[in-house]
């Protein structure tokens, strides 16, 4: 490795010390490398994770909801000439999987329902005690349903006092 002094002459160097240059590009280019791909992810690509699951323990006391919107045409599941859900719908949520409810609907409801069941327990020191016990929300949502009515339906349930949200995933098939 040489070093140039100058040859001995006593003028500054005019030269560009270009290590710093490269260690900033470098760092620049891992920046970009790691930011370019979250940035051009977006929801409208969002899918409900698909993997391999076991049987779940289902209580009894669990609260089902399945979050949906109407198709083009404003019809809602189970309407005849449903097209499926469009992210330009309007929010369709069923309590239990069944009754459709609107947002304070599903609070109220998902208030009384965990108020009874709190009561029948004791209270909620007594449900405290055993935290397996505690009941919990499974949300199934549509694919194609705008993030902001599962947003939503999460929201109200929280509100009701649900501490415990998960969703429901269509599982792999372990043969295929």
């Amino acid at each position: 490795m040489a070093i140039s002094t100058g040859g001995g002459v006593d003028t500054p160097m005019s030269d560009i010390n270009t290590t710093p240059l490269v260690d900033v590009m470098l760092v620049l280019l891992i920046i970009f490398l790691i930011a370019v791909p979250v940035a051009i992810q977006t929801i409208e690509k969002l899918e409900i994770p698909v993997f391999e699951s076991v049987e779940s323990k289902d209580k009894v006391e669990n609260l089902l909801l399945t979050v949906s919107a109407t198709d083009d045409a404003g019809r809602a599941a189970g309407e005849p000439g449903y097209a499926g859900a469009s992210r330009n719908g309007e929010c369709r949520i069923y309590f239990n999987n069944l009754t459709p409810v609107d947002s304070q609907e599903l609070q109220d409801q998902a208030f009384e329902r965990l108020d009874a069941i709190v009561k029948r327990a004791g209270g909620a020191e007594a449900l405290m005690e055993n935290p397996d016990e505690i009941p919990q929300v499974h949300i199934r949502g549509d694919v194609n349903a705008p993030w902001k009515c599962v947003a939503g339906a999460i929201f109200r349930v929280q509100l009701a006092g649900y501490p415990i949200v998960g969703f429901i995933s269509n599982p792999v098939d372990p043969g295929a």
